[in-house]
């Protein structure tokens, strides 16, 4: 399970406003290896955490590039998954990592969407010379991809804005945050989101959630109802905050568990300005 709120305005007409407001939370097993964000590539053009699962290598969950590139992923909940599947990391490390523009790359993603297992998949192209693109594709839901209009999305684990308690009830507490932005300094605005991220209060009953989880055990489905989960060995454990500002300077904050102690957290953030 994972979840993703992001906000984008591609013309703010405050230089305090932002282009982009991103609050993402990656959830996996604890014991999965995994390298914390930090720049990679020959000339250090992308940041991104990189998983290091045997056979995954090198996939990852969420990135940019100081081109402008952003990716960002969730899983699909479903009871059964293609052992044989491609991994769904390398679908965000193939864009960072081509010269596609987000749109033409999910068309591309789109058509090969059979040899992976659920997904969901947003992509966008930041560019300070150009209007900011954002696109989604899911391979669950409708088979072309689609140009968002700016405004305020949430995704989980179905399709985008799928009405799930979670993701209704995280939205309303990222918007609060949001509406908040231009009036904080910088680090308060990341710690508020930081916030939202690890709500713990559970949302149900969930009538969506339970009825495309059938399959799960209903005591292991009704932990993941909330934004940030806490099961026994799996949950959340990363935290991701992507500010980018009217003028195109970049705010990458991550909080990742140590090892897999929930009660041990380091934080990291990395500033760059987009090139372009």
């Amino acid at each position: 399970m994972c979840i993703i709120f992001f906000k984008f305005d591609p013309r703010p007409t405050s230089k305090t406003a932002y282009r982009l407001i991103l609050a993402a939370n990656r959830d996996e097993y604890y014991h999965r290896p995994a390298r914390r964000a930090d720049f990679w590539g020959s000339d250090s053009e992308i940041l991104s955490g990189l998983d290091m699962e045997e056979g995954k290598q090198g996939g990852t969950w969420l990135g940019i590039s100081k081109k402008g590139k952003m990716a960002a992923l969730t899983n699909y909940l479903q009871p059964q998954l293609a052992q044989d599947a491609k991994g769904r990391g390398e679908l965000v490390t193939n864009f960072l990592t081509s010269d596609l523009d987000s749109l033409s790359y999910l068309k591309k993603v789109s058509s090969e969407g059979h040899l992976y297992n659920g997904f969901n998949l947003i992509a966008a192209d930041l560019n300070t010379a150009q209007e900011d693109v954002v696109c989604y594709y899911g391979n669950r839901g409708d088979p072309e991809p689609l140009q968002l209009h700016p405004g305020v999305y949430g995704l989980s684990n179905s399709l985008l804005d799928t009405p799930w308690q979670k993701l209704q009830f995280g939205k309303r507490l990222f918007l609060q945050a949001v509406g908040r932005s231009q009036d904080l300094p910088k680090e308060d605005l990341v710690a508020e989101l930081l916030a939202v991220l690890n709500n713990q209060e559970t949302q149900l009953p969930d009538a969506l959630l339970e009825e495309q989880g059938r399959g799960h055990v209903e005591p292991i489905l009704s932990q993941y109802a909330s934004v940030c989960v806490r099961c026994p060995g799996y949950g959340t454990r990363t935290n991701t905050v992507l500010l980018v500002d009217a003028e195109g300077r970049v705010t990458f904050t991550e909080r990742a568990m140590v090892g897999e102690d929930v009660d041990r957290w380091e934080t990291n953030s990395f500033q760059f300005s987009l090139r372009g």
